[in-house]
């Protein structure tokens, strides 16, 4: 059983994209996005919103 949906897929690549474009912006700060792990973080969020198949998130320590 996969753990993603297609739906997350096709947001964490859009997100890769446009972060290697430059075109990526993080939160409040509106800051240009360089790691690559913050740049499927935040296609991974945008597919939660939209209701995509995505694991929830971890609960930090």
């Amino acid at each position: 059983m996969a753990k993603y949906g297609k739906e997350a897929q096709k947001s964490v690549k859009t997100a890769m994209h446009k972060m290697k474009k430059g075109k990526l912006k993080s939160g409040k700060s509106h800051k240009a996005v360089k790691s690559r792990k913050q740049a499927i973080a935040i296609g991974l969020s945008e597919a939660r919103k939209k209701g995509a198949k995505v694991p929830k998130k971890r609960k930090s320590a």
